[in-house]
């Protein structure tokens, strides 16, 4: 990766490295989806992926369809309009039948491209921490692009749900991700949940359906008055507050009896949730208190926004976990995010300054997000004598 630049931060010490140099991949799995649909399915397909093709090259390229989706419906369905509007008037600009199509080829071949990397680095004898560093930190991200394009399947019709309501369930999302990460943290061990491999499948049929029958498909009653947005919100609690967060909680307290994990006493143990539990807390703060309703003018990047910091704060619990390193307790982004939301709610200057204040976030959380994953990767290809998107010759 070459020598160190004038933009780079060192953001790995010497205990971070040694402990990546020791670190050691352990995880279960015990999703039948995973077990005997999945992983079937990617062993076939990382045979015909060219041997030469590094498995960081599949993971980035596996983000970016994710990100393409964000984008795509953003350009069709800003704020979240697309299927009506919270009176149930008719759409005049619903997103077109084939941009759904399109969706789904996105989320197939960014789940297929995330289930094989792993593979193709064992079949490519290129396995390490790098590469596992580079999945999981990128998969924080996707926590903000794949709930956003559910959301404009249903929107916030009669039949969804409203942004506001939206927002936690972005938040149950993102503390599921991020409690599989804590767990690993105290036990040492990645509990892979069932919900993640459902919740993709499940996405994906919501695309192609929405091809066939576009908005209107989506617009009926269940019994006792609930819709298809209901539905769905109510599966997505389900699948992480009713199943894979008490899982990994209770992973957590049979690896403290067992004296398996690491014993932290309690404080130390939560401080991973520290980050996450005061930026649920601020956002909401703003949301509900907002005197221009920021989330009716900016969703999509509003949600971006906390979703990019959320990443950024999951990016370095994944790097102390891995090198079994003390985990910061407050990410310094929640600084400017309170200050901004501060302002923005008690000196009330107006709609353009909480407008501009969420973009300038979003801005900062990106470029703070990109600059700390380039660094530590130069930093960790250096140290290991590798390149992050290359095979090297084994003559090297």
């Amino acid at each position: 990766m070459g020598g160190g630049c004038r933009l780079e931060t060192q953001y790995l010490g010497v205990e971070h490295l040694q402990g990546f140099d020791n670190y050691k991949y352990s995880s279960v799995d015990t999703s039948p989806l995973s077990n005997y649909v999945m992983h079937p399915f990617w062993n076939t397909v990382v045979k015909v992926c060219p041997i030469w093709i590094a498995p960081n090259v599949l993971t980035f390229v596996g983000f970016l369809f994710t990100v393409a989706n964000f984008v795509l419906l953003s350009i069709y369905d800003f704020h979240f309009k697309a299927a009506g509007d919270e009176i149930g008037s008719t759409p005049a600009f619903p997103v077109p039948r084939w941009v759904w199509f399109l969706a789904a080829f996105n989320l197939f071949m960014a789940h297929t491209l995330d289930g094989i990397d792993g593979k193709q680095a064992r079949r490519t004898g290129t396995s390490g921490p790098i590469g596992e560093l580079f999945d999981h930190g990128l998969d924080s991200w996707t926590t903000v692009f794949i709930p956003t394009g559910l959301y404009s399947v249903f929107g916030s019709t009669p039949y969804g749900l409203s942004v506001k309501r939206l927002s936690w369930v972005f938040w149950n999302v993102f503390f599921n991700f991020i409690f599989s990460h804590w767990e690993k943290y105290n036990t040492g061990v990645l509990y892979l949940p069932w919900g993640y491999d459902a919740s993709m499948l499940a996405c994906f049929l919501v695309f192609i359906v929405s091809g066939f029958g576009g908005h209107e498909i989506w617009k009926f009653h269940l019994p006792f008055g609930y819709t298809s947005g209901n539905m769905m919100e109510f599966l997505l609690y389900a699948g992480s507050i009713g199943l894979s967060m008490p899982v990994s909680c209770y992973n957590v307290y049979i690896a403290y009896r067992d004296k398996t994990g690491k014993n932290r006493p309690i404080l130390e143990a939560m401080r991973p949730l520290y980050s996450s539990v005061l930026l649920m807390l601020f956002s909401s703060v703003w949301i509900y208190a907002s005197p221009s309703d920021i989330l009716a003018l900016q969703p999509r990047i509003f949600f971006f926004m906390i979703g990019t910091i959320f990443s950024h704060i999951c990016c370095r619990l994944i790097v102390a976990q891995m090198s079994n390193t003390r985990c910061e307790a407050f990410d310094w982004l929640l600084f400017p995010t309170f200050a901004l939301s501060f302002a923005s709610i008690v000196m009330q200057p107006g709609a353009a300054f909480e407008v501009c204040a969420v973009y300038v976030l979003a801005i900062l959380a990106t470029l703070t997000q990109i600059h700390y994953g380039v660094c530590v990767v130069r930093q960790m290809c250096r140290h290991f004598h590798i390149d992050c998107f290359r095979i090297k010759d084994r003559s090297d």
